[in-house]
């Protein structure tokens, strides 16, 4: 039955959680008066009980412009190490029990990632994080959660307040006075990689988190357009270009749309310079016919001078593509619609465009010839396959081609 990702039993654990805050608030949070009511429920948990088998929220949402405020603005109450992953991410917890994931400021924003460097080398950046979910929703996909760029005190709001003690003491001050901490992780968490404010300030982004896995367990699938992650293999689809064919015979990708939604983060991807995606994610709840998540986006953005055009073999192989997400692409191919100023306008809204714009107009340069290319490979597509390109998800649109 489709529904909502999380409903009833995610309802009653609230409201369990709810008598206990009651007799009882924990240190710096709100007390919760949630009912059944939506209206009693803090942006965070509208968002949780609003995601559905299609998509993390609704275009017109009037919670989300709420729930990015509250990343944005709310109290921070708590900060620890998040586990897991090859670089430093923080779980901040809010007043109202909300919670984000927060990613630091590695590198400026009009650094390009060098040349040199292989793509599970480099660094995430903040500034990613916040340009893919802008990008995301722009292209009509909303699969990436909501992220927001911060200022954030790291005295005040990290070092003075968290309770995980191998965080703390990875605190120092710098040289020349600025406060520096690199936490715990597989990779780049060091004093020579550490990061530091300007002198206690630092730039970040903040995602919101999803449902917790034991109310909304998720799946993890390996991309079968995976890169090999070596400096000398090349992954089995470099080497075949009918490599589609065999994928196109393999659940899940056999039935449904989830070719055409890999497509999709393809397209993604490729507008981004995204080249480390390896894995996606669903919700289990809704099986194998449900949208693909597009999590972890910090290495995107990287470079503005060069495409990566190995990230379109998805598109290139199968030749598929839904009408929505065509019919999108053409849009913003358009002058009037031109993807690099509705992209502009949208990160105008982010608050650290006060500081600074979030992405150069170099990458945002980049938006649109990368968009030129990749409506170049359908027109091939379609002189080579006709209208079978086009996977019709609009009911009543007529295929009449590219």
């Amino acid at each position: 039955v489709d529904g909502r990702c999380v409903s009833v039993a995610y309802m009653e654990k609230i409201w369990h959680h709810d008598a206990l805050w009651e007799e009882g608030n924990e240190e710096g949070y709100d007390a919760a008066h949630w009912n059944s009511s939506s209206q009693s429920h803090p942006p965070w948990l509208r968002f949780h009980l609003g995601i559905s088998r299609w998509q993390l929220y609704d275009h017109k949402d009037p919670n989300l412009r709420q729930l990015e405020e509250q990343l944005a603005f709310s109290r921070i109450v708590s900060a620890v190490q998040k586990t897991g992953g090859t670089q430093l991410k923080l779980l901040m917890s809010f007043p109202n029990y909300g919670q984000a994931l927060f990613k630091p400021m590695k590198q400026e924003r009009n650094e390009e990632t060098n040349h040199n460097l292989y793509y599970f080398s480099d660094f995430e950046r903040h500034n990613a994080e916040i340009a893919a979910y802008h990008l995301d929703r722009i292209l009509g996909f909303r699969r990436i959660p909501p992220v927001v760029g911060r200022l954030i005190d790291m005295v005040k709001e990290i070092k003075d307040i968290t309770t995980d003690r191998k965080l703390a003491r990875t605190f120092f001050t710098s040289p020349v006075g600025n406060t520096c901490f690199y936490g715990q992780c597989s990779y780049y968490c060091s004093t020579e990689h550490a990061v530091c404010g300007r002198p206690h300030v630092l730039e970040a982004s903040l995602a919101v988190m999803l449902p917790d896995l034991s109310l909304a367990p998720r799946r993890s699938w390996r991309s079968p357009w995976r890169r090999s992650y070596s400096r000398s293999k090349l992954a089995q689809w470099e080497n075949n270009a009918k490599y589609c064919e065999s994928v196109k015979k393999s659940p899940p990708y056999s039935q449904g749309t989830r070719l055409v939604d890999l497509i999709d983060m393809a397209i993604l991807d490729f507008l981004m310079s995204n080249m480390d995606r390896h894995h996606y994610e669903t919700f289990e709840k809704f099986g194998n016919n449900t949208f693909l998540l597009h999590l972890d986006n910090g290495r995107a953005f990287g470079r503005h001078s060069k495409d990566e055009p190995s990230i379109l073999a998805p598109l290139v192989q199968c030749c598929r593509i839904r009408r929505s997400t065509l019919l999108k692409l053409q849009l913003l191919a358009l002058p009037q619609y031109r993807l690099s100023d509705v992209m502009r306008a949208s990160l105008s809204r982010d608050p650290l465009t006060s500081i600074a714009p979030l992405l150069s107009e170099q990458h945002l340069t980049a938006l649109d010839r990368r968009l030129v290319t990749v409506l170049k490979k359908l027109r091939r597509c379609q002189e080579q396959y006709n209208d079978s390109v086009i996977y019709n998800d609009i009911p009543g649109h007529l295929n009449f081609g590219l």
